[in-house]
């Protein structure tokens, strides 16, 4: 039995680098649900031709269940960036403005210019916007801004609650999972912005999300401190309100790009 613990735990960490793509399926739901909540409703009637009787929430998880289809094995690069430590704005902007790989930057850009076409087939125009909605949620998770070399947090080994995981992996699903709460409930938990922070953050072009995401990542990295790290409640109580954030900043700043698009 020891054995194959050993077995287990060993192919725990072989798998879950592999899964840790975005978001877990709560936290794009979570985004795509603050989104809804923020929308015109000119912008949902619109969506309702595109999506129908599929929510923006639900819609969120396309990009990921996909991924068991090989056909779409070209999405998987989409999801992310990663950049090397110790960049300032400046040098962020440049190299996304600069950018010709396919990652989340480019790609986001390209399912924009995309959806403003007026003769796009109905069936491109849906997996369009629900590639949009996931990748916009995407950025907004911390390492999906993280270090190349360790292939945004993958390779940070940790414990959840004695669980072997990756850092990875608890900023997309384990922290957000740890509260309990559906992704209706979890919305109307974050869900408190002023006009004028709506409109700020909703000004805010995507190489400041992406900034704020590659800042936040950088301090998840230092903040661990010696390899397979045992996280548990202190780790929640002092970034739960990082996670809040950048799921309601998420939301917040989805509804403005499908305002812009369809409203």
């Amino acid at each position: 039995m020891r054995a194959f613990k050993k077995i287990l735990a060993l192919a725990l960490f072989v798998y879950i680098p592999l899964q840790s793509m975005g978001w877990g399926m709560l936290g794009h739901r979570i985004v795509g649900e603050v989104a809804d909540r923020h929308i015109s409703s000119k912008t949902r009637k619109n969506i309702k031709k595109i999506l129908g009787n599929e929510s923006i929430a639900m819609a969120s998880n396309w990009a990921d269940f996909i991924k068991s289809d090989p056909t779409y094995n070209y999405l998987d690069t989409w999801h992310y960036v990663n950049l090397k430590e110790g960049l300032n704005f400046q040098q962020v902007e440049v190299y996304l403005h600069q950018d010709t790989v396919t990652d989340a930057y480019t790609k986001i850009n390209f399912l924009i210019s995309e959806l403003k076409k007026k003769d796009l087939p109905q069936a491109q125009k849906q997996m369009n916007l629900r590639l949009l909605i996931h990748l916009i949620g995407d950025v907004h998770q911390p390492m999906h801004v993280g270090r190349p070399e360790d292939l945004g947090g993958n390779r940070v080994r940790l414990e959840w609650f004695n669980q072997p995981t990756n850092l990875h992996r608890v900023w997309d699903s384990q922290l957000i999972e740890y509260q309990q709460l559906s992704y209706t409930e979890y919305a109307t938990a974050i869900n408190f912005t002023t006009k004028d922070q709506v409109k700020t953050w909703q000004r805010q072009l995507a190489p400041e999300w992406f900034f704020e995401s590659y800042q936040i990542a950088d301090k998840l990295y230092k903040g661990i401190t010696k390899p397979e790290e045992k996280l548990s409640y202190r780790y929640n109580f002092d970034h739960i309100e990082t996670l809040n954030e950048r799921l309601l900043k998420g939301g917040v700043r989805l509804a403005g790009v499908l305002d812009e698009l369809f409203g």
